[in-house]
């Protein structure tokens, strides 16, 4: 079969191509892209030509004959084992989560403790600079000193 050949596609996917293709040149598309896009859309869709048919595409598997054995029976020493083994990993589970829960709860702790300190650090810092404006305006500078002294030499 040559290249290009849509001998392998049925009657249906040959109609819903040209019914694509329709619609794709009434939006404008050139006639050669638009049969390009509307094969490739029926390909998508049903992954290529097909032949219709019954039973195409479907895999057929041989029927096993005999009778089906019982699973065997574990011991009462495997089962005690393994469930041993599923309370240990419940426990070591539950250990994690605690564990987990308990470094959040902590590490908040950490957190807010250091909201507070770095708070309090702020609040000092604008009372001791509050404070020094408040001394720097009640004290003199020392040109003021110097003319008051001799306002008060002068009264002498």
């Amino acid at each position: 079969m040559p290249r290009g050949s849509k001998d392998s596609y049925t009657d249906k996917q040959k109609r819903q191509a040209e019914h694509i293709e329709d619609s794709y040149t009434e939006e404008g598309v050139s006639k050669k892209v638009a049969a390009a896009r509307a094969w490739a859309t029926v390909n998508r869709q049903d992954h290529g030509g097909k032949k219709s048919g019954s039973g195409r595409g479907k895999r057929r598997t041989t029927k096993k004959t005999g009778r089906k054995t019982a699973p065997k029976k574990r011991s009462s020493a495997k089962k005690r084992s393994s469930a041993k083994k599923r309370s240990s990993a419940k426990k070591r589970s539950s250990a994690k989560k605690r564990s987990s829960a308990k470094k959040r709860s902590s590490a908040k702790k950490r957190s807010s403790a250091k909201k507070r300190s770095s708070a309090k650090k702020r609040s000092s810092a604008k009372k001791r600079s509050s404070a020094k404006k408040r001394s720097s305006a009640k004290k003199p500078s020392s040109a003021q000193k110097h003319s008051s002294a001799q306002k008060h030499s002068a009264h002498a």
